[in-house]
């Protein structure tokens, strides 16, 4: 049987993909993060204009998933949030690409330490919480409910309060 690999690099936008007028509240809530993003950097003449529309969906889709993910945040293409109540994220938070993230996860800081680095094609279970100045390797996993204090190398496991790598 042949496995597709997952790249840690090389964003899968498919993954991020969604019908015009589909509901589908997580991906329409990346897309108002992706439109501000594009928008932030464009020359359009209109730009103040559609810029404050998207701020107004992201406010919009913020509500209705209950999602805290900042309209700056550095996420690399490819997130999938099939669940997205409840996540929170540090405004300057780096995700690589095509991360899986569940519910209820946090990505914060502790004191006044920087937020966490998540490399790509990483797997964060329901309720993980992730805080401090670490670095999450490529293809790492994080169990559910795992509060993640060190850092995880490249295709190992964390899991545990306080996590422990497996």
């Amino acid at each position: 049987m042949l496995v597709e690999e997952i790249s840690a690099s090389l964003p899968d936008w498919s993954r991020e993909y969604k019908a015009f007028f589909a509901w589908n509240p997580p991906r329409s809530l990346l897309a108002s993060i992706r439109s501000y993003q594009s928008l932030a950097i464009s020359h359009n003449p209109f730009k103040i204009i559609l810029i404050k529309v998207a701020v107004l969906r992201h406010l919009f889709w913020s509500v209705i998933t209950g999602a805290d993910i900042p309209i700056n945040a550095q996420i690399a293409g490819g997130l999938l949030i099939p669940h997205p109540n409840g996540i929170v994220m540090h405004a300057d938070v780096k995700i690589g690409p095509n991360c899986l993230i569940f519910q209820q996860v946090t990505l914060g800081s502790k004191d006044d330490s920087k937020p966490p680095i998540v490399g790509g094609h990483v797997d964060i279970g329901a309720g993980a919480k992730l805080l401090g100045e670490i670095d999450i390797g490529n293809h790492a996993k994080i169990g559910a409910n795992a509060v993640v204090l060190i850092n995880v190398p490249e295709g190992k496991s964390a899991v545990g309060v306080p996590a422990k790598i497996v």
